[in-house]
């Protein structure tokens, strides 16, 4: 017999599945023992500082059990995305609920003592946190970080046709500038390729101690409100739930079957014309099914239901006769047989197998994964075999590469780019041989370019949140990516950046998480070559960020030219468990490394780089080390200027790709052992060391070491719209202030005054010459690299 999904009966069901969820939400704030409350509740019953949050809690159950109902109906591969602060017994309860947490746990149990050990775990030392976390089965999204949970859930849908991401979005988290600007999320998802995203704004009233905004607009105010942004908003509000279940049951019916409608359109005619999206709008009182009011002023429907409702712990059982009034006000004898399990009737609604929303394959995504078929780095590299003779643009060599890795992995649809609106100008513009940017708006020819419904990139929102997110949700969902942005406005996703990693290192943690594709991130439009945009443009502080964490996730790569960055890109596509930031330059560039050396230096992390040494093997008067594009080439004009000055001066030249290589075993097993650090660098002899970045990094990299007589020249704060060249100067990073370092960092420097003078003449006549011309001096834009041996 065919089930009537809408009838009374079913909606009891559900009823008894929310109250379930509830009660089960309840106990995990308070309880560590008597989770049915079989007998008189005790002191020792109770946690002693009971932790987390309740406001949220009823509504978001409510959501959950009715998810259930038309996953059932409608037979749908859906997931949860809880954006709603720390909720986070709601996809713990639910999952326990339907056994798909059991299945990941086989210690908590669904019966009585499982319930204890689930009661007790939550927000307790050695348990789980008050927050969705990579611990809590279904979940891709880290709880605790508002802002983002409507961009991962469109990154997950990406390339998955029949997915649909129900995104909850919280009141408050929809305060934020990347939850706000996510809405117009919709312009960007094809109907005929990607799955879908249900927004349910659950709308509760409250935050922490304020009202929010959006709960204070009338319902004809919202309705136009996301409206002009392009959704077909539904709305279901109230506190009576034998009213609430048949509207949220006909609001969802509503909402599949307008996505199904939208979606078979655009699927059996071909048609990818931008459709209005349906959305939900979720009124319910904060704190609902709570206490309604504590001493004389109001719980629930106010801000005050939003952590800890009542004042009961191990240590005050004043009131835990309210507690248990509460509690038992979900009717648990309704809900539990004997032994604690669910009632069969109940659990008979819950979807099965992987339809559960804590079992969705998409969200431990290992057995999906499909590694990129990638081209050979070195069909694209430069001649290299007279050094510097080259000139090429790094960037646009590398869009080569990417149109490639595009082209063949056109049928498996798991590799996208994402960025704000700096595709080209970033100069990977080759990548649109093979692929267009995906808009779903109207395009206007002649004016627009690269737009269509169905492309590989997409950076038509000038969000850096937008994109990054979308890509965090394409990687934590099994595919691979690469966002790129100009290297200042890294700092703008750094959080983000800080939560994924966070997420990383939790989830490797958990021996049934799968390990996801890396996320690879790239800064182009470095602060040493900004001729245009100034100092607003200039902070290479992704660096230092992003280094401070757990070495085992994070991988820094500063490739000097086109070929070290192909070697790069090659080495990172198919990664799996990390941060990848690659720092590269967009300006012509004379090429140095070959590909082997390029391979060479990608697969040991550094290289001596022997055509521009002069030690011959022996201990050096003095290394010159470089990290980034810039630096490398100061560096290399550098020991130009020395060897033709001081032709006698032992030299030996470093070149470092892979920063974090640096750093000392004692940190980091990947890391270089001191014997191994000393062959490249010696214990004493004096180290130049151009870097890309601010100085205290590469400081904290040599803290470890034998060797600290070490002078660092990178970015020192000091910027402008001025010349590259004059960027450089500006920091002390430019070829004379480094060969000035040099020979007053070496036992006699009191000869070489004259030398200094002379470095000191040239610098003060390129500061006249570029305020006079506007340009650089001529014999820094025509040197190039000349043989020293």
């Amino acid at each position: 017999m065919t089930q009537d999904y809408s009838s009374p009966e079913y909606l009891n069901l559900v009823d008894a599945f929310w109250r379930a969820a509830n009660y089960v939400s309840v106990g995990q704030l308070y309880l560590k023992d008597n989770p049915l409350l079989d007998r008189p509740l005790t002191a020792d019953d109770v946690k002693v500082k009971p932790i987390g949050h309740w406001g949220t809690i009823a509504g978001q159950n409510f959501i959950y059990a009715h998810l259930n109902r038309v996953i059932n109906k409608y037979n749908l591969n859906m997931f949860y995305v809880e954006g709603p602060g720390h909720g986070g017994q709601v996809m713990v309860s639910n999952s326990y609920l339907d056994g798909s947490y059991t299945e990941i746990y086989p210690e908590i149990t669904q019966d009585t003592a499982g319930m204890k050990k689930l009661f007790k775990q939550f927000s307790f030392p050695g348990g789980v946190a008050s927050h969705a976390a990579p611990e809590t089965p279904g979940s891709i999204h880290e709880g605790g970080e508002l802002g983002y949970s409507l961009s991962h859930s469109v990154g997950a849908i990406f390339d998955n046709p029949d997915l649909i991401v129900a995104a909850v979005v919280g009141d408050g988290e929809a305060e934020t500038g990347p939850l706000a600007t996510s809405w117009q999320s919709n312009k960007f998802i094809n109907p005929i390729n990607d799955g879908a995203v249900l927004p349910i704004l659950d709308l509760n009233g409250f935050k922490i101690s304020n009202p929010t905004i959006l709960s204070r607009q009338s319902n004809e105010q919202l309705q136009e409100y996301f409206h002009g942004m392009g959704w077909d908003p539904i709305l279901v509000e109230g506190d009576d739930p034998t009213k609430l279940h048949p509207a949220m049951a006909a609001a969802l019916d509503k909402a599949i079957e307008g996505i199904h409608t939208i979606q078979k359109n655009a699927r059996e005619n071909n048609d990818a014309t931008l459709p209005s999206w349906p959305m939900i709008i979720f009124r319910t009182p904060k704190g609902w099914t709570g206490p309604k009011e504590w001493d004389g002023e109001p719980i629930e429907k106010s801000f005050r239901a939003h952590q800890i409702p009542i004042p009961v712990d191990q240590n005050d059982m004043q009131h835990a006769d309210k507690l248990v009034e509460w509690l038992k006000s979900y009717r648990p004898e309704e809900l539990f047989d004997k032994d604690g399990r669910l009632k069969k009737e109940i659990a008979a609604i819950t979807p099965i197998g992987k339809h559960r929303m804590g079992a969705n394959p998409h969200t431990n995504p290992g057995n999906l994964i499909k590694n990129l078929i990638l081209p050979d780095f070195r069909d694209y590299v430069i001649d290299t075999e007279k050094q510097g003779q080259e000139v090429a643009q790094d960037m646009t060599v590398l869009g080569k590469y990417l149109r490639d890795v595009i082209k063949l992995n056109s049928e498996n649809h798991n590799f996208r780019i994402f960025g704000p609106d700096e595709t080209m100008s970033n100069r990977l513009s080759p990548i649109f041989e093979a692929t267009k940017r995906q808009w779903l708006e109207n395009i206007h020819e002649p004016f627009d370019q690269f737009l269509a419904p169905d492309g590989r990139v997409i950076d038509s929102q000038l969000s850096e949140h937008q994109d990054e997110g979308w890509l965090e949700g394409y990687a934590l969902t099994g595919r691979h990516g690469l966002f790129v942005s100009y290297e200042a406005f890294l700092r703008v996703v750094d959080s983000m950046l800080a939560q994924h990693f966070k997420w990383l290192r939790k989830a490797k943690e958990q021996s049934w998480r799968s390990e996801i594709p890396s996320l690879n991130v790239m800064a182009s439009s470095t602060v040493f070559q900004q001729d245009h945009n100034g100092y607003t443009h200039q902070d290479p502080g992704i660096l230092g960020h992003l280094a401070d964490k757990k070495p085992e996730f994070i991988r820094e790569y500063l490739p000097a030219d086109a070929n070290s960055l192909l070697a790069v890109m090659s080495h990172v596509l198919n990664d799996r468990e990390k941060i990848n930031l690659i720092v590269s330059s967009k300006h012509p560039r004379q090429q140095f490394y070959s590909a082997a050396e390029a391979k060479e230096l990608v697969d040991n992390g550094l290289k001596i780089i022997d055509w521009a040494s002069t030690d011959d093997n022996a201990k050096p008067d003095l290394v010159i080390a470089a990290a980034g594009t810039e630096p490398n080439l100061e560096s290399l004009a550098a020991i130009s200027i020395l060897h033709k000055a001081i032709p006698e001066l032992k030299i030996r030249f470093i070149n470092i790709v892979d920063l974090l290589k640096l750093r000392s075993q004692k940190l980091d097993p990947r890391g270089l052992s001191d014997a191994e650090f000393d062959a490249y660098f010696t214990k004493e002899s004096p180290i130049i060391f151009a870097f890309h970045g601010y100085e205290g990094l590469i400081r904290d990299l040599f803290f470890d070491r034998h060797n600290h007589n070490l002078f660092v020249h990178g970015y020192r704060e000091n910027g402008d719209i001025t010349t590259p060249f004059d960027m450089r100067v500006l920091n002390q990073m430019d070829r004379f202030d480094l060969a000035k370092s040099a020979v007053l960092s070496l036992p006699n420097a009191e000869e070489y005054g004259q030398f200094v003078a002379k470095m000191d003449s040239i610098i003060a006549k390129h500061h006249q010459f570029i305020r006079d011309e506007g340009v650089d001096l001529p014999e820094v834009e025509n040197w190039a690299w000349k043989p020293i041996k």
